[in-house]
C-alpha cells in the first residue's frame, strides 16, 4: 500500500471521527449551557426577571399605583434580541404584546402596567386596572410564534 494511500485513509477516518464527535456534542448545546432544557438557544437568553405584582401606596387605579406594577424582561445573551410580537400574558387572561423593541445584550426592560412614554427601559401597557394579583399570580413571557420562553410565579394558591 503506497504511502499516499495510507495517509487519505487515515485523514478520512479523523474526519469521519470529528463529526461523530460534533453530532454527539450538539444536544449538549442545544439550551445554551443554561440547563432549563429550552430547545432554541437565542430564546433561552430572554428571561423574566422580578415581579412588582404590589405597587408601593394603595391601589387606587391612579397611573402612579399602576405603573408601580412591572415585570422585568432581561435579555441575558451575547447579542441583542427583537421582542416585536412577543407578548406577556398573566394567568387572568391579560395580556400584553410588544411592539417594536430591540433588547440589547445584558439588558432589562420593564413592562410597567399603566401608561407613559415608552423607552429602551420601560414600556407601558396603557391599562386602567392592576393585571399583577398582590396575592398570587403568573406571568408568562413567549415569543412572536407563541412558544413559552419563561414564567414566574408568585404566592400560594389556596
Amino acid at each position: 500500500m503506497s504511502a499516499s494511500r495510507v495517509v487519505r485513509r487515515i485523514a478520512a477516518t479523523a474526519l469521519a471521527a470529528g463529526s461523530v464527535v460534533a453530532v454527539v456534542a450538539m444536544p449538549a448545546s442545544a439550551d445554551g449551557g443554561h440547563g432549563h432544557g429550552r430547545q432554541h438557544q437565542t430564546y433561552a437568553k430572554v428571561v423574566l426577571g422580578h415581579v412588582q405584582y404590589d405597587s408601593l401606596g394603595r391601589d387606587n387605579r391612579s397611573d402612579r399605583s399602576l405603573n408601580g406594577e412591572w415585570v422585568s424582561v432581561t435579555n441575558t445573551g451575547r447579542s441583542s434580541v427583537n421582542l416585536s410580537g412577543w407578548t406577556l400574558s398573566g394567568q387572568d387572561g391579560s395580556r400584553f404584546r410588544f411592539g417594536y423593541l430591540r433588547l440589547p445584550a445584558h439588558a432589562t426592560v420593564r413592562v410597567h402596567t399603566g401608561h407613559g412614554r415608552n423607552t429602551s427601559r420601560d414600556v407601558y401597557q396603557d391599562r386602567r386596572n392592576h393585571v399583577w394579583s398582590n396575592y398570587a399570580g403568573k406571568a408568562t413571557l413567549r415569543d412572536n410564534r407563541g412558544r413559552t420562553v419563561d414564567t414566574e410565579s408568585w404566592g400560594h394558591r389556596r
